[in-house]
């Protein structure tokens, strides 16, 4: 009896630790997981469409996530969206004439914002925005206009 009690036990110690394994794993898959690096610095980006870009999606440089999305909001007045970033204070060093641009991870993965660093000796601050940005590609977009480029092909 004692010891149909200790399997019982054991079972249901692993069943637990099973459980939290897997919260944690679909924590780390979501990007609902922490920052992890704590002090940041936020800057802004201006853009005509983001897409599917969401609040936590990646902010990364040369493939190596220097931030996250931290807001995405509408601006009335230009009409295009703003979206705010929190750089980890490691990566300090963004030049002012880099290039942030939307990119979708895969064919129809998530997206994600990609910084192409510039060549000037003055970097972005704290509150300071992107002045050159390159919106998400729509992919309903480009097919639309393959099919309207194929159709006008067709009439002449």
């Amino acid at each position: 009896m004692a010891r149909e009690r200790m399997i019982e036990i054991l079972v249901g110690a692993f069943m637990a630790a099973g459980f939290v394994a897997l919260f944690f794993l679909a924590m780390q898959v979501s990007n609902l997981s922490a920052s992890g690096g704590g002090d940041v610095y936020r800057l802004t980006a201006r853009f005509e469409n983001v897409g599917s870009l969401k609040v936590r999606s990646p902010v990364t440089m040369a493939g190596v996530r220097v931030g996250r999305v931290a807001d995405i909001r509408f601006d009335k007045s230009t009409y295009e969206a703003v979206v705010a970033l929190h750089i980890e204070r490691g990566f300090d060093t963004i030049p002012d004439d880099t290039f942030a641009s939307i990119f979708t991870a895969g064919l129809l993965g998530e997206q994600y914002i990609g910084l192409s660093p510039g060549g000037s000796d003055v970097y972005l601050a704290e509150g300071d925005t992107f002045m050159h940005t390159q919106s998400a590609i729509v992919l309903e977009q480009m097919i639309g206009q393959f099919l309207f480029k194929k159709a006008e092909e067709g009439f002449e």
